[in-house]
């Protein structure tokens, strides 16, 4: 059975302009000296492009037809070295709107990457990773090609479309209305197609936002995929998303092409009407060959900016697309606020943790509350376990202490303060997390035990290794600590993972220790050596431990007991077993009724 796909972002607000191109503004403006040589490289070239017109007019009226070769040559020089300045304006405007292009899409994933990492876990609940990856890549290379390239272009010939309307009424008048004529018929297929080429690769960035997702969930999890040959399954529904992005992009080059071909052939119908009724004026004598020479180089001129603007609409269309995707990221504010002036937290650190009256619900299941009247107070160097069946809100306390989320109703307090009047990475520097299943990044083993303080020396990081009983499978390692780890840590087993994070915690050195049972998933030895490591871990300081094995946490200060999101019971191993019918049969299922008893 395929695997169901992540619910999406809200939907996207349509929009029926470019005017959403304006949001990228504000990443163009510091650097105006870029812009404003593009702009004067832009005016001289399709100045120096029109003027030739002009040369080729009086070439013909007062060179040839006056067969003076002096004023041959001197066109002939006039024309070099407008060719020249063309190409020297070329140069100027290709270099500077390439360099603004890749400069400003810099500062655009930077400002992207940063709003995302300041978004709490509720974000990515309802949230594709892939589609994030997406708009970070994919999108901003199409912002990339309007900024550094099609802009320029289009500006271009907007100035040419401009200059040549007005060089082809000073020109002839009574021809340019010939010309204007045929205008609105190339502006309503521009728009027609144009709104559909939008709204088509709207469909078809979201299809590759799909494929990036799928593929992505997929990779991670590839031992899962092989060890259930799921591949096949796999396969299929990659492919069928595969061909899903390929229908759309057909759909919207179909509609492109269209657009093209429309105006193409008006245009250049109307080219090939201006020049018959020119001949007839030439035979006529109502005006001379170097005017209509330099009419129909004008028209030429128009008709070509106006077919090159039609082209350059399909990736106005597409970037617009993809800048209002990027914007609905830049826009998104964080479940978790930092208040404008936060609270100081006491110093020296305390240690103390206290949930008052906590009620919580998750943003992907708003209607079960994950915990409701939920009360604990911990004191400074406390060790406290939390068990309860799966789903009875365990993790969901560590969560609120972290400040991932905020609670509906009630306070969570550290060290007296409430998380919501402080700022949270003041609060998170004061505690360390060692998970159930931790996180190993892709780089050596130094860098990810130094991840839990960067500024930690070489022989800081050795210290907390040795520490955490990891110093003698590192140094058993090819590079020792410079050794690579794999992505997601695969060279590594569970218990050297466990080990590893457990050192990232020690380096830290935080007050509050946050434990998600490190040793359910462990083989016996491995158990003993983790266990070892978080006994030095936890000694001297405030530890929450889930314990999914009762036998771990049975000599803790106090055990809570959370059922349904609530705390039913707290005490010593001993006095729960005599007073909370729901830890004494957890107890007797893992320890069997005289064992546990004893």
């Amino acid at each position: 059975m395929a695997r169901a796909p992540k619910a999406q972002m809200p939907d996207r607000p349509a929009t029926r302009n470019l005017k959403v191109l304006r949001r990228t503004w504000a990443f163009m403006l510091p650097y105006k000296g870029h812009i404003i040589g593009a702009s004067l490289a832009l005016i001289v070239t399709a100045a120096a492009t029109l003027s030739i017109g002009v040369g080729l007019r009086r070439l013909i009226d007062q060179g040839l037809s006056a067969g003076d070769p002096a004023l041959l040559d001197k066109a002939l020089l006039a024309l070099l070295g407008v060719i020249g300045l063309i190409a020297a304006g070329t140069f100027a405007r290709y270099y500077l709107v390439t360099w603004l292009g890749e400069r400003v899409v810099a500062d655009i994933r930077k400002a992207v990457f940063d709003r995302v990492l300041t978004l709490n876990p509720g974000f990515f609940e309802v949230t594709k990773t892939g589609e994030i990856l997406s708009r970070l890549t994919t999108d901003t290379t199409l912002i990339q090609t309007v900024i550094g390239s099609s802009a320029s272009v289009a500006l271009r010939n907007l100035l040419t479309l401009t200059g040549g309307l007005v060089m082809l009424a000073v020109t002839n008048l009574e021809l340019t209305g010939l010309v204007v004529l045929v205008v609105p018929l190339v502006v309503v297929p521009i728009v027609f197609f144009g709104r559909k080429v939008r709204r088509l690769s709207r469909e078809s960035q979201d299809r590759v936002s799909d494929i990036s997702a799928y593929a992505e969930e997929s990779l991670f999890g590839i031992r899962t995929v092989q060890a259930f040959s799921h591949e096949d399954v796999d396969r299929a529904t990659f492919g069928r998303a595969t061909e899903g992005a390929f229908d759309a992009a057909i759909k919207r080059t179909r509609a492109r092409a269209a657009l093209t071909a429309c105006v193409i052939l008006l245009a250049f119908g109307a080219i090939g009407t201006v020049l018959w009724a020119g001949g007839h004026g030439v035979l006529r004598g109502d005006i001379s060959p170097g005017e209509l020479t330099a009419f129909v180089f004008y028209a030429v001129v128009v008709a070509s900016a106006t077919g090159a603007l039609s082209e350059i609409m399909g990736d106005l269309q597409r970037a617009a697309g993809a800048t209002e995707r990027l914007v609905e990221l830049l826009q998104t504010e964080p479940d978790v606020a930092i208040p404008t002036d936060p609270k100081p937290l006491p110093q020296p650190a305390e240690g103390r943790v206290t949930l008052d009256a906590v009620a919580f619900h998750y943003p992907s299941r708003p209607d079960r509350a994950a915990l409701h009247g939920f009360s604990l107070d911990v004191a400074p160097g406390e060790r406290v376990a939390l068990v309860g069946p799966s789903g009875a809100g365990k993790s969901t306390v560590m969560q609120l202490i972290l400040r991932f989320y905020d609670p509906h109703a009630g306070r969570v307090l550290v060290d007296g303060v409430d998380l919501r009047e402080a700022d949270p990475r003041d609060v998170r520097r004061r505690l360390g997390l060692v998970p159930q299943e931790p996180v190993i990044f892709s780089a050596n083993a130094l860098e990810n035990i130094r991840y839990g303080r960067p500024d930690a020396s070489d022989d800081e990081v050795r210290a907390a290794a040795e520490a955490a009983q990891a110093l003698e499978f590192i140094d058993r390692l090819p590079e020792g600590f410079n050794t690579f780890l794999g992505e997601k840590g695969v060279r590594l087993s569970g218990g050297q993972r466990q080990r590893i994070a457990i050192a990232r915690a020690l380096l830290r050195d935080p007050s509050i220790l946050l434990l998600d049972e490190a040793t359910s998933a462990l083989d016996a030895e491995s158990e003993r050596l983790v266990q070892q490591a978080l006994e030095r871990l936890m000694h001297g300081r405030t530890s929450i431990v889930i314990a999914h094995r009762l036998a771990t946490v049975v000599g803790a200060d106090r055990i809570a007991v959370i059922d349904e999101g609530r705390l039913v019971a707290t005490g010593t191993h001993r006095q729960l077993l005599d007073t909370s019918p729901l830890y004494a049969r957890l107890a007797a299922l893992q320890f069997g009724r005289q064992e546990a008893a004893a």
